[in-house]
């Protein structure tokens, strides 16, 4: 049978370039312990130099190799190391890789001693080395460093399954079992491939060293579709008669680009609605481990009510993939790289990236669309005409987009994907056509920047993704972008962060993802926010003249003092193509009040929410929360500690200065500022699990508010 062992934790550590460290007897006493995922440095959330992070580091895993694993083959897989590795297994060289963002898999057999401690050695290279994509030119955003993904060992029989793709129909299915022969000599067995009560086998003699494919297909099954709203989910079970099996998740679901320019799900026309991603997270780097990859599909999908995504400018967590089939949010997913093209055997490296990206990736039912061009970069027939034979090969059942800043592109992929800075919509100069980035790196927005700012910034996103829901011909647009990020120092605001997210970097929203979240079914979720801190001295020339309030409701109306004022409509004329358009408030700040500002939202005439601002805009309360109340004693589960200074009615109050400390107590750790002072009356840390059961208690203070406190189970 086949055995799965993970090796996240129990690593040794070493910061720098020691050569030793190679060998099977090493000094280990300077080292330390970490669990994977884990980033070489810890880096500060805003205001730090790459340099950093960008050096040659090591790690050692010490592993007993029971006697029973003879005559088994043993694979050794990293799932991603920034942004080079070189590894060996008791001194002895296993192989290397190029390429922080696609695993790979080393057969280390040959190499271990069995029924004893075997020592396994990663040289990383976390550098922006030039022959390696994305690096070479320059990069708005930071790769970070080292071993940031999962490891494990699989065991199995020399003659193994190797790979699994399910091609998926209406009621069918057709599927390429790969099976491997390692052995030194042919090898008959029987393949099966189930489905619940359905089964397909084939018996076939493999050769030693063969790789042979194996073609089924499955017809009559009862299954439901995946999409959007029900995203169900089965497992296909690939078996050998030796015990040798695998188990691939996938969903039957029916996903195209069509000629008319629309995308269809299931034969259902789907407006594309979305943000661009990337993985980066405060402190943390690209070393996020499952639950915040997971959550980051949450956020997109049920705050910001999203139904695609595309993972800018790389491919990402197979966590976060796994969590989009789950929710039902589609992606887009594309290979390393950013306006940079290199040599000839740079654009190798990429090839390889994108065979390893497809590879590993195409069994997803959210994936829907592989992006095969380096992002804005110029024209290259032979190399794209290359990547799209390459994707289309490996996979011929979804087509390939190609993003591109500039309109003459020559078009060689399936779906021109188009990043459009015109502050506009242009109309489509080919179809398929799908918008892939507009609007934010032009008007980068702070969390505490001025309130017209941040209306702005929100209103813009408004304004395009109506105008594309209006204009014939396009797909979708995916809006610059979901979340902050760091960057170098040639990008970014000051302190060395693009401030393009409709939500900053610790996931704490602007205004403009309000609007994103306004657009949510109100069966689902009622949203009522108020673009406005309704104070005089926010706007250029005092007073708040116009207030945009983002709802989903049919109408929303102001209550002074406790009289409610005349129920204001959306603003259909100016927005006439959006499920639920914003509403503006004429002035509503024409006297001063005596009682605190209310707005409400009604349904069917009906109040179904309210919105309550203090007048006075004292801080009030220190609020602290965490996104999860259990955790994981493996040493590397998180979540994300959040806190803020508020009204009496929770809503952050963004001009809030001071620190606040916190402290733990239990079988865990902070990571992040402590004490931290607040930006934008905010802030967060993330707590990381330790490797023992318990209970444990963060406690937030400031010295003019109570002491709060929240408590996690690590199980």
């Amino acid at each position: 049978m086949r055995e799965v062992a993970s090796l996240n934790r129990d690593w040794l550590f070493w910061p720098y370039d020691t050569p030793s460290a190679k060998r099977r007897v090493a000094n280990e006493r300077a080292m330390y312990e970490v669990c994977l995922p884990h980033s070489n440095v810890y880096v500060p959330w805003h205001n730090f130099d790459d340099k950093i992070y960008q050096r040659i580091s090591w790690y050692r895993r010490h592993i007993k190799i029971p006697a029973r694993w003879r005559n088994r083959r043993l694979r050794l897989t990293f799932d991603g190391v920034m942004i080079a590795a070189d590894v060996w297994i008791n001194g002895k060289p296993a192989g290397a890789h190029k390429g922080g963002y696609t695993p790979f898999t080393l057969d280390i057999t040959s190499l271990v001693e069995f029924g004893k401690d075997n020592v396994i050695s990663v040289r990383v290279d976390s550098t922006e080395r030039a022959d390696i994509p994305p690096c070479g030119g320059v990069i708005d955003y930071l790769t970070f460093g080292g071993i940031y993904r999962d490891v494990r060992l699989t065991v199995s029989e020399p003659v193994y399954i190797a790979d699994v793709f399910v091609r998926p129909g209406a009621r069918s299915l057709s599927a390429t079992v790969t099976v491997a022969n390692d052995q030194a000599y042919a090898r008959e067995t029987e393949v099966v491939l189930a489905l619940g009560g359905k089964t397909a086998r084939e018996t076939v003699i493999i050769a030693p060293g063969e790789r042979r494919k194996v073609d089924f297909a499955l017809r009559n099954l009862t299954v439901r579709v995946w999409d959007l709203e029900t995203p169900n989910l089965y497992d296909v079970t690939a078996s050998l008669d030796n015990g040798d099996r695998v188990v691939t998740r996938v969903g039957f679901r029916q996903a195209r680009f069509e000629t008319d320019g629309k995308f269809y799900l299931n034969g259902k026309h789907v407006q594309l609605f979305g943000l661009d991603r990337h993985q980066t997270f405060p402190f943390l780097g690209g070393a996020a481990p499952a639950r915040l990859q997971r959550r980051d599909a949450d956020i997109l999908k049920r705050e910001l009510g999203l139904n695609i995504v595309r993972t800018s400018h790389y491919p990402q967590s197979p966590h976060f993939l796994d969590r989009c089939d789950e929710i039902g949010l589609l992606v887009f997913e594309e290979i390393p790289g950013w306006t940079h093209i290199g040599d000839a055997a740079w654009k190798e490296v990429s090839k390889q990236e994108l065979r390893e990206m497809i590879v590993r990736d195409r069994n997803h039912p959210s994936i829907v669309l592989w992006g095969v061009r380096i992002n804005e970069s110029a024209d290259d027939h032979d190399y794209y005409t290359d990547t799209n034979r390459i994707a289309h090969e490996l996979d011929p059942t979804r087509q390939t987009g190609g993003v591109r800043c500039f309109r003459e592109s020559e078009m060689l992929e399936d779906v021109f994907t188009y990043n459009d800075f015109s502050n506009g919509v242009q109309p489509p100069n080919h179809r398929p056509y799908l918008i892939t980035e507009f609007n934010g790196h032009m008007f980068p927005t702070k969390p505490f920047d001025q309130e017209e700012r941040m209306v702005e910034h929100a209103l813009r996103h408004a304004r395009i993704q109506d105008a594309q829901m209006g204009t014939p011909g396009i797909a979708g647009a995916i809006g610059w972008c979901a979340f902050d990020y760091n960057t170098h120092r040639m990008f970014g605001s000051g302190d060395r962060v693009c401030y393009h997210g409709v939500m900053d970097i610790f996931r704490f929203p602007k205004f403009a993802a309000y609007f994103y979240k306004s657009q949510l079914d109100p069966k689902r979720t009622v949203v009522l926010e108020p673009a406005s801190l309704m104070k005089q001295g926010e706007r250029s020339g005092g007073g708040v003249s116009e207030m945009v309030v983002f709802s989903n409701c049919e109408e929303v109306a102001v209550c002074r003092d406790g009289v409610e004022a005349k129920p204001i409509l959306p603003d259909r004329a100016g927005f006439p193509n959006l499920p639920h358009p914003p509403f503006r408030v004429p002035d509503p700040e024409s006297y001063p009040w005596i009682t605190d500002f209310e707005i409400v939202g009604k349904i069917g005439g009906k109040i179904v929410a309210r919105k309550k601002i203090a007048v006075d805009g004292i801080p009030d309360h220190l609020s602290l929360t965490a996104d999860a109340h259990t955790l994981a004693a493996d040493g590397s589960d998180c979540t994300r500690i959040a806190f803020a200074l508020t009204d009496r009615y929770g809503n952050i109050q963004p001009y809030a200065t001071g620190v606040v400390e916190l402290t733990v107590t239990g079988p865990a750790t902070l990571i992040g500022e402590n004490p931290f002072a607040l930006v934008a009356g905010r802030g967060a840390v993330w707590l990381r699990a330790g490797q023992e059961e318990g209970l444990v208690k963060v406690e937030a203070r400031t010295p003019y508010h109570k002491i709060q406190t929240v408590k996690i189970h690590v199980k």
